[in-house]
């Protein structure tokens, strides 16, 4: 048994702590805040701001980890190498969080060590400078924190009149104390994909089919497996995957996000050193193993020795429609419980508006109907109301 100290305890946290305790190891879940959605299931708990480097290395100090499993942004993420020094395993590495928690550090490993195809960027820490970027790269153009999750302050920037609505929400937006933009070019894309890919301890790097992903103010809203995709596209991506995620080093899944042309080809946007939220999918038993269960296997060493796709798939959010700090409530479960599908309630303790807080999955054969699909994901989560 491994004694797994877990960042962040969201409800990607969460399945990864129910499939780290199906294989008998022993979970301490961490967050800002008490009752977190992974606490409700880990072994034990700590609350304490991850920002501080103090709090952390006592923390780390007190629990003795095996293993420290990021699973958030905003950590002093310059203590992950000390801890390695101690030789505490980091997931994947210390390295490989370092370089993800920043998008500065991961768009220049990729355009520029590795030369991967990417959109034209520009950086910003002042707002003559953010006009600059847009000027190079052009209008329209996306404006999004350096440091960031589920697209806070990111917008996109149709005129020069919108730049100070982009500076100053892209500004609030940031996460930690990195106060600096990146301005990307427009990419004229006909879908996107995150690539889950799997990094072993001693074996190959695999890959779970495309997934396709819709998000809305760069945050996800549904998402499907498999994306339909050109086989020459999917090569692409998967060389451009192995190639970053080999980089940064380490062992884990990886959620690495493409746009995808098919006039113009693949292009690298971002990556996390983590299970994704489009990759919820897995949960509707798209293929043997979920997300969280290919990280933990990952993660502990296990071999794992193919991935195999088993049903199409398709997710839905439920997203809160009001802010309140009083545990929510929930109507509408059993209409969807109606028809062949499953849900997921996260189990915040507060919410706010536009937060998620479910997901509903379903699944079908893997020649059955993928839009069809979706369509009934979305219509059984448009069934839940939080109250």
């Amino acid at each position: 048994m491994k004694k797994i100290l877990l960042l962040g305890s969201g409800e990607l946290g969460k399945e990864f702590v129910i499939a780290a305790q199906r294989l008998g190891q022993h979970i301490i879940a961490c967050d800002s805040y008490a009752g977190a959605p992974a606490m409700q299931v880990a072994d034990e708990c700590e609350v304490f701001s991850m920002l501080d480097g103090d709090a952390l290395e006592a923390v780390v100090k007190k629990h003795n980890p095996d293993l420290i499993v990021p699973e958030i942004e905003a950590i002093r993420t310059e203590k992950l190498y000390e801890f390695e020094k101690q030789g505490i395993q980091v997931v994947p590495s210390a390295r490989a969080v370092n370089f993800t928690m920043n998008r500065k550090a991961i768009r220049d490993l990729a355009a520029v060590d590795l030369g991967l195809k990417t959109a034209r960027y520009h950086y910003a820490k002042t707002f003559d400078e953010l006009k600059a970027g847009a000027e190079k790269v052009g209008f329209p153009c996306v404006v999004k924190p350096l440091m960031s999750s589920s697209g806070k302050g990111q917008s996109v920037v149709k005129s020069e009149d919108d730049l100070q609505h982009a500076w100053e929400y892209g500004m609030s937006g940031s996460r930690g104390d990195v106060k600096e933009l990146i301005i990307e070019e427009f990419i004229q894309f006909d879908y996107e994909i995150t690539l889950l890919t799997v990094t072993q301890k001693n074996g190959p790097t695999l890959f779970c089919a495309p997934i396709g992903h819709v998000q809305k103010g760069g945050d996800y809203r549904e998402s499907f497996q498999p994306m339909p995709m050109k086989e020459e596209h999917l090569k692409e991506a998967q060389r451009m995957a192995a190639a970053v995620t080999e980089a940064l080093t380490g062992a884990g899944i990886w959620g690495v996000e493409f746009f995808i042309s098919n006039q113009n080809g693949v292009y690298f946007s971002e990556l996390s050193p983590r299970p994704h939220d489009t990759g919820m999918v897995t949960l509707a038993g798209t293929q043997n193993f979920s997300e969280f269960e290919l990280h933990c296997r990952a993660v502990l060493g296990l071999p794992i020795p193919c991935i195999k796709p088993l049903r199409i798939g398709a997710s839905a959010v439920i997203l809160s429609g009001i802010a309140s700090q009083e545990q929510p409530q929930y109507e509408g479960i059993e209409k969807t419980c109606e028809e062949d599908a499953d849900i997921r309630i996260f189990g915040k303790p507060s919410t706010r508006l536009n937060r998620r807080m479910g997901v509903v999955v379903c699944n079908g054969p893997l020649d059955g109907d993928l839009d069809a699909l979706r369509d009934k994901a979305k219509r059984l989560a448009s069934y839940v109301e939080v109250k």
